[in-house]
């Protein structure tokens, strides 16, 4: 099954083009110089040299077995979790394909997809090695795996299928654990199969990402910054310690950055019952060798990693940092939620010497009192957020969007209809740039029937365009008035319109209405009816900005019990709408907010939110879009799909807003 680029579609391995949108499934469009026949299974682009194939990382071990790693033969499995490899070494004078030699420019797999884009490192008779590490080309790059077959189907809720039972590697099974966790850190994985006691595991590679200790040692990186990775190992420690994978984290040349100068691995390393401590800098980070271990692991381990980390970069440890490593090394702190507390602790005594320069680990902070071992590591932050902290002016440094519209599975033509205008400005000074963003987004679901709804949304949203067109001043929000004012024109051209063809009782076409306003880091929101505002940050997750205009929720603020209210045969029905009535008849809920994280924005119809898709999708479908390296387009397409699939039974509309802020050091 060949799934195309641009729609997802899924079509007949023997098909060169895209039977839904026509896209090419043979050919692709170079990034760099815009040729288009470029061939998906090349490396470079044949005009400008530029890479531009799809190019993961391969990892290939041999199997270990339970026994080796100190777990008992029946455990190895468990909630579908596996290990790796034995003690002994790979022999790379056998073929792991029979169709092949495993020689530079060969292939991993008999179908030879795979193709190798470095040498194996070569084995000596002093180092026995058992996993190793290689970029790799696909060349079948829109063939969908076996891995990400199963995984798509979990995310549909069509089937669960057990990973046990399919004949995918111990390895490979940490990936996927890991990976349903939604957990960005962790490398996701593409492809996976087993050849006798060999595994190889196909996962993104994550080789030119940033390494830690680079960024670690920049005079610009803050203490801040610094204590917030140091909280971030702590999380994947906490996430890795179940599965035995800790060792991940000990070795400096796998930490990494991402393009938001978040933590991740560059890949998972598994550890025996007793495990090495912290290595600071491998010889070579292709090939790991065995070892004899020299005790068991503990987060003594993270503070060795963190001394490393200060030693390698030539930077100086600060304030309590030095006390904290100090009785992490003689094990007064023993337990991963009494380090975050100590963390925790730090960053506002930085905050509070005003050494802050980048966000802190949390918004709010204050001294954490002692926690017993007994509390969870969720508890702390809850215990913390009495004292409020320095609060950084933040500025803006992107803003992208993309929308789309559906009719949907059931519907014979769309009453939905959106707009977008965006303008940015980029000014560029000798030690700053600036970018002010001025962005409109607004979003309308029509009823009334054909030649009704379509009319009635198509018109709020061009009322609403010319009308901040003339009235929206540059550099500045309007004012809540001003956006009032702009709602009441919208529904008096439909009011109008309806009065003008004597469309009476259900004929009356009308709309609602959700709208987005963003001036730089600041943003106001409008709404009437059943459409929503959505906001997802990594701090607080999913949250529904704006509350429907519907009967079930009008007798909730009455005090009902949702379950009674929503009970109600007309529970869904709108108590307000743009168009059917006079603006005596609309109260529209208007709101503002500051963005200061990291922020995505979804306005959506109820063809997308209904049945609770998105509360019970957004980390599958929305998070992984707060990346910089999420393409937009391609995701709200994929929303459209989830929709199709859950929904359907209405018009589908999605526009999609990520902003991306930074301090703002001039101010």
């Amino acid at each position: 099954m060949l799934i195309c680029p641009q729609c997802k579609f899924e079509n007949p391995n023997s098909n060169k083009f895209c039977q839904n949108c026509g896209t090419s499934l043979t050919h692709k469009v170079c990034p760099e110089c815009s040729t288009d026949d470029v061939p998906v299974n090349a490396l470079r682009c044949h005009n400008c040299g530029t890479e531009c194939g799809t190019v993961f990382w391969a990892i290939i071990a041999k199997e270990m077995t339970g026994e080796a790693l100190g777990v008992e033969g029946d455990e190895v499995d468990k909630g579908g979790v596996g290990v790796e490899g034995d003690e002994g070494a790979i022999s790379f004078s056998s073929p792991l394909s029979p169709s092949s030699q495993i020689a530079l420019g060969s292939y991993l797999d008999s179908q030879e997809r795979y193709q190798l884009l470095d040498s194996l490192p070569a084995q000596t008779e002093t180092a026995t090695i058992t996993d190793v590490g290689v970029r790799v080309l696909d060349c079948q790059p829109y063939q969908i795996s076996p891995i990400e077959a199963i995984l798509r189907s979990q995310q549909s809720d069509l089937v669960t299928p057990s990973v046990e039972a399919s004949a995918i590697p111990r390895l490979a099974k940490l990936y996927i654990a890991l990976q349903s966790q939604g957990q960005r850190g962790i490398p996701p994985i593409h492809d996976a199969w087993q050849q006798g006691d060999i595994q190889v595991v196909i996962i993104e590679d994550r080789s030119d990402w940033q390494p830690l200790l680079d960024l670690w040692q920049e005079e610009t990186t803050s203490s801040l910054k610094i204590l917030h990775w140091c909280y971030q190992m702590t999380q994947l420690w906490a996430l890795l310690e179940p599965v035995n994978c800790r060792q991940s984290l000990l070795d400096l040349s796998n930490l990494r950055l991402d393009e938001d100068q978040t933590l991740a691995l560059q890949r998972l390393y598994v550890e025996s019952s007793n495990s090495q401590p912290a290595t600071e800098s491998p010889e070579d980070a292709q090939a790991q060798t065995s070892a004899i271990p020299e005790e068991p692991l503990t987060i003594q381990a993270l503070g060795r990693v963190w001394q490393a980390l200060f030693r390698q970069s030539q930077r100086t440890q600060f304030g309590s940092v030095v006390q904290m490593l100090g009785d992490l090394d003689v094990g007064k702190i023993h337990t991963i939620a009494q380090l975050r507390s100590r963390l925790e602790e730090i960053s506002v005594e930085l905050e509070a010497l005003g050494t802050a320069t980048l966000p802190p680990i949390k918004e709010k902070n204050t001294a954490v009192p002692t926690i017993p071992e007994s509390d969870e590591p969720e508890d702390i932050i809850s215990k913390t957020d009495d004292m409020p902290t320095v609060v950084l002016a933040m500025q803006l440094s992107s803003l992208e969007d993309a929308g789309r519209t559906d009719v949907g599975r059931q519907r014979h033509h769309n009453e939905d209809y959106f707009g977008i205008e965006t303008k940015i400005q980029k000014l560029e000074f000798p030690k700053n740039r600036v970018l002010q963003g001025h962005s409109l987004y607004i979003l309308c679901d029509g009823m009334g029937g054909h030649a009704g709804g379509e009319i009635a949304s198509e018109l709020a949203v061009n009322t609403l365009r010319q009308y901040f067109q003339e009235h929206w001043i540059a550099n500045q929000l309007p004012t809540e008035d001003s956006i009032r004012e702009a709602v009441y024109l919208a529904n008096e051209a439909i009011y109008k319109l309806n009065q003008q063809d004597a469309r009476s009782g259900v004929g009356r076409m009308g709309t609602t209405l959700v709208m987005l306003l963003i001036q730089d880091t600041q943003a106001a929101v409008a709404h009437v009816g059943d459409s929503r505002l959505y906001r997802l940050t990594r701090k607080r997750g999913l949250e529904q900005v704006t509350v429907d205009h519907e009967v079930g929720q009008r007798e909730i603020t009455r005090g009902v019990e949702a379950s009674i209210a929503y009970a109600r045969p007309d529970a869904y029905q709108l108590t307000q709408a743009l168009g059917p009535r006079d603006e005596n008849s609309i109260n529209p809920d208007v709101g503002f907010f500051e963005i200061n994280e990291d922020t995505l924005l979804l306005l959506a119809s109820d063809g997308l939110s209904d049945n609770d898709l998105l509360e019970t999708h957004w980390q599958t479908h929305l998070e992984p879009l707060l990346s910089s390296g999420a393409n937009l387009e391609r995701s709200v397409t994929d929303l459209i799909e989830l929709a199709n699939q859950h929904n359907g039974h209405d018009n589908i509309t999605g526009i999609l807003v990520r902003a991306k802020v930074r301090p703002n050091l001039e101010s």
